[in-house]
């Protein structure tokens, strides 16, 4: 089912969450051990990030460096598989402008429509770690709002050799990532939900927010959004702070603030297992203002860890 009908026939807010695919060498069982605690909450979808290759140097006996490209993260697509097989709930697998040309992006929709999928993600993608700005693959998508276009392409029956003849449409929902404290390259935050709305323009049907720890940011952000003639649903993101160095960590890493209650609440604690809890505390205040203000869902960002997600779904849901 589409993620727009899942919000369309719920009348209360869905709880979601997304999870990383394994390391290369381990187990899906890895995956299943994160999933498991978070199923009593009934997420109709689960999304499934994808992750761009990166660059390493090894050094080579006679002193020079040799470049490889690897893929620490593969298996989305299976991964998708395995889970609306074990879970029988609908999976969001991630799909990424870096690293994918546009006929790599055909063959992984081809793939994901073959197994049943019905939604995908639609990002940019971050740039590699040599790299000091986004640069796509040869033939390969710039833009969010471009790879949007050719996925709407495909659900129309268009694809890239046009001489294709009696071709069967896709059928995928889209969603697409936004900012409410903005994207860290944009100039404005009302140039970034330009940004957006070119997405949603193009073909976007639901949109999945950044992790964000003041929701005001967040209502503000809606309304904005709303002014600018963005309607399709916009799905709050969060993760819960669960260490002292998250202080640091997540404004780095994700480019958000954190509020000072928040900070000095963690500061003041005497180790991680203190903070944990704080970060609990407040992920259950966000969780319940949101689900009383009757947002769609709320997506959850589990990185591997489910616990404090079903202490805040446990309160919450």
């Amino acid at each position: 089912m589409k993620i727009t009908e899942h919000i369309a026939q719920s009348k209360d807010t869905l709880f979601s969450f997304e999870i990383l695919p394994p390391l290369k060498g381990q187990r899906i069982e890895d995956i299943y051990e994160v999933i498991d605690p978070l199923m009593e909450f009934d997420p109709p979808f689960i999304n499934v990030t994808y992750h761009r290759e990166e660059v390493v140097y090894k050094r080579l006996p006679n002193g020079l460096l040799e470049q490889k490209t690897v893929r620490k993260r593969p298996g989305t697509v299976g991964i998708c598989a395995a889970l609306q097989y074990r879970y029988k709930v609908d999976t969001v697998p991630h799909m990424l402008c870096g690293g994918f040309s546009k006929e790599d992006t055909e063959n992984a929709l081809i793939d994901l429509d073959f197994l049943g999928v019905e939604n995908v993600l639609a990002l940019r993608g971050d740039s590699m770690k040599n790299e000091r700005f986004f640069a796509p693959e040869a033939d390969g998508h710039q833009y969010a709002k471009d790879l949007v276009g050719q996925i709407k392409d495909m659900n129309e029956g268009r694809f890239l050799d046009d001489e294709l003849q009696n071709t069967n449409k896709t059928n995928f929902c889209i969603g697409v990532a936004a900012y409410p404290e903005k994207h860290f390259e944009a100039p404005s935050l009302n140039q970034d939900i330009m940004h957006l709305k070119q997405k949603v323009d193009a073909g976007a049907d639901f949109i999945i927010t950044q992790l964000f720890f003041d929701n005001q940011k967040y209502f503000d952000f809606v309304n904005r959004c709303r002014k600018a003639g963005i309607t399709v649903p916009i799905i709050p993101g969060l993760k819960p702070l669960s260490t002292k160095q998250h202080l640091s960590f997540l404004p780095h890493f994700f480019k958000v603030d954190l509020p000072d209650d928040l900070v000095k609440a963690v500061v003041d604690c005497k180790d991680n297992a203190a903070a944990r809890q704080v970060g609990i505390e407040w992920g259950i205040k966000q969780a319940q203002e949101l689900k009383a203000a009757g947002v769609p869902a709320i997506h959850f960002y589990s990185m591997g860890r489910p616990d404090n997600i079903a202490a805040i779904a446990r309160a919450t849901f």
